[in-house]
């Protein structure tokens, strides 16, 4: 019993690190209608950000933190203000801009393995890792446990923003047509800028985190699929449907490399993935794309 309810909050805190970055997949895909596989990217500018502060800088976590949160904000927008943006004022069709986040996913992992190396580097011990006992439940990290409520907090905090903003109001009515939300008199541009230095951020989030948990190097972006994964089976699209698939990720590996074995854990997610695509290919909670048009 102890192992289980231990195995059920390492996979919450996982998939709500996973729920950070499939929120900001299912951000702009719910936008623009295509898939920014260059988000991985965002969570290494994010991870490097934060180790190059507090390692040369002497700076605490926070200002480390708010730097690179702020940094990866910005390289997003400029992402996509570079490869995106002449893009879709060309041509409607979105395949072309998937294809190009891919492109500018391998430049952000290059520029990285060219400018600082390819070698695994541990962020300082800034983010406490003791051990935590619920009740004599069960025993976890400080680590998860903190993970799990910094990401709860940034949710939170961005439906808020979605639900109580003159910006979130034209966000979730570009999400039915963007077309429409222009003629209506909202700054199209405007609007995807800060949807992208919103998913950015959120991939920022992710990126410190995961540093911490799995080193840092420069295909620690690669790690995104999982999120992507989350994202497609929820709805991409979908906010709350990014969540919900994150957090089934994230117990669905814990369990299994708890009681099963580690090697599965892959096997099992994308057992999931393709069962959800069979069954419901729209996702939990998405909306198909005839429909939104």
């Amino acid at each position: 019993m102890e192992n289980l309810m231990q195995q059920i909050i390492n996979g919450l805190s996982l998939g709500s690190v996973y729920a950070l970055i499939a929120v900001g997949y299912s951000l702009v895909y719910s936008i623009l209608l295509f898939s920014n596989f260059a988000h991985g990217g965002f969570l290494v500018i994010s991870g490097y950000i934060c180790y190059f502060i507090l390692l040369y800088c002497g700076a605490n976590i926070w200002i480390a933190s708010c730097a690179a949160l702020t940094g990866t904000g910005i390289s997003a927008v400029i992402v996509e203000r570079l490869a995106y943006k002449p893009i879709r004022e060309r041509t409607p069709i979105t395949l072309y801009m998937m294809i190009a986040s891919m492109g500018m996913s391998i430049i952000i992992e290059n520029i990285f393995v060219v400018t600082v190396g390819g070698r695994f580097r541990a962020l300082p011990p800034v983010i406490p890792t003791q051990p935590i006992n619920f009740f004599g439940i069960a025993t976890t990290s400080a680590f998860d446990v903190l993970s799990l409520i910094t990401a709860v907090v940034f949710l939170v905090c961005l439906q808020i923003f979605l639900l109580k903003t003159k910006w979130g109001l034209a966000i979730r009515a570009a999400s039915y047509n963007l077309s429409t939300a222009g003629l209506m008199g909202v700054n199209v541009n405007r609007l995807i800028a800060i949807v992208f230095f919103t998913a950015g951020l959120l991939a920022g989030v992710g990126g410190i985190f995961l540093s911490v948990r799995y080193t840092l190097y420069p295909q620690l972006g690669m790690i995104t699929t999982k999120a992507f994964v989350a994202a497609v089976i929820g709805g991409l699209g979908s906010l709350p449907g990014a969540v919900i698939g994150s957090i089934i990720l994230g117990l669905a590996e814990m369990l299994t490399a708890g009681f099963i074995s580690s090697q599965f854990r892959d096997l099992v997610v994308f057992a999931i993935l393709i069962a959800t695509l069979i069954v419901r290919p729209s996702g939990l909670f998405g909306i198909s794309i005839r429909e939104k048009v």
